[in-house]
């Protein structure tokens, strides 16, 4: 069987005294999974985690157990392991299920597009179906505003056309389709889908932040990592953008605003049924230089840059209409960018290499 349970430093983490919901957070260790689960944590709800590591790390872990004071359970194990997640779904009640585990990178869906709808839309379809089979009947999905393509209207709202223009867009607005489809084949299945903009900074500990593998594909990791002296220089793509400066404007929310975005989505979950979506963004843009000036600033640091040739898929303007995430999920985001980059700054200084 390809699954363990997680073992952390030796020890076997797997706890058997738990009173608060079980809510499985698949993808669990990665960047705003993890910061989901502190903010499920304080919610009161208990985050199961499952995640298979290859983007992420187990040290992870450990820095939610500092943040938090207390471990929580880690199941190490792809989300389309049937058993490993009959298994989980057999020794655990969960409540719901909080699905991140997904790739994600626009450039790299273009060059391999298989692999992102094998990885994010056959592994959903498993792991739908085992919840189904287990009787767990309440889903909040990591989607993602790429849903909409090139705006036709800005800010976007939920009614928007839906156009991708790349696979990863593509294989976010599949498993949607399948969750409303799931839903209304089964009427008591209640299914979010939360479209999130651009996640960026930090926890405001510095203990847990954006650890990627390898090259981020992120802006903000990549300005950091320069600052910190990981990176020789930023590469721009593109700068000849319908935009104020050239370059791509997008809505950029801090992962603890779209942390406890999700928490609000859970609760949603227990008042009404069928499928629903919701966008989580601030309703303001900034251009790639407004975050690299607006870094430099509240850094001190420089970050050189360069100009290269826009990637595949990208567009040039995203900007959230989060007015109904407001009124249905009473939910808003409260920092603004000069935070998100302090605490991205604040936990890469802290951690120069990562985790």
């Amino acid at each position: 069987m390809s699954y363990r349970w997680g073992v952390l430093s030796g020890v076997v983490v797997k706890m058997n005294n738990i009173t608060s919901p079980n809510v499985l957070v698949t993808g669990g260790l990665g960047y705003v999974g993890s910061h989901t689960c502190v903010a499920l944590h304080q919610a009161g709800y208990t985050p199961i985690i499952y995640d298979n590591l290859s983007n992420s790390s187990a040290a992870v872990a450990e820095q939610l157990a500092r943040i938090c004071g207390r471990r929580f359970d880690l199941i190490q194990a792809e989300v389309g392991d049937a058993q490993a997640l009959k298994q989980c779904f057999a020794d655990y009640p969960i409540e719901a299920v909080l699905h991140f585990a997904a790739l994600k990178a626009v450039g790299e869906s273009t060059a391999q597009p298989l692999m992102y709808y094998q990885n994010n839309v056959c592994d959903s379809a498993i792991l739908m179906k085992q919840m189904h089979e287990a009787g767990i009947k309440r889903l909040v999905f990591s989607s993602s505003a790429t849903v909409y393509g090139d705006p036709q209207y800005l800010p976007i709202d939920e009614d928007h056309s839906k156009a991708p223009t790349n696979p990863y867009g593509w294989s976010k607005l599949m498993v949607e389709q399948m969750m409303r489809d799931q839903c209304q084949a089964h009427s008591d299945d209640l299914s979010i889908a939360l479209r999130y903009f651009n996640p960026v900074g930090a926890h405001e500990s510095g203990l847990l932040g954006e650890n990627p593998t390898g090259i981020p594909n992120n802006l903000v990791p990549y300005v950091t990592q320069t600052a910190v002296g990981q990176r020789e220089k930023l590469h721009i793509y593109g700068n000849d953008y319908d935009t104020p400066d050239g370059t791509g404007i997008r809505d950029y929310v801090h992962v603890m605003d779209l942390a406890e975005g999700h928490v609000q989505a859970l609760g949603q979950l227990y008042s009404s049924n069928g499928f629903h979506a919701f966008n989580l963004g601030t309703g303001t843009g900034a251009s790639v230089l407004d975050v690299v000036n607006t870094f430099e600033a509240v850094s001190g640091r420089a970050v050189p840059y360069s100009i290269a040739e826009r990637r595949p898929g990208d567009v040039a303007t995203t900007i959230a209409a989060p007015t109904l995430a407001k009124a249905r999920l009473n939910w808003q985001a409260s920092r603004d960018l000069k935070q998100m980059l302090a605490d991205s700054w604040h936990w890469q200084s802290k951690y120069p290499q990562g985790i």
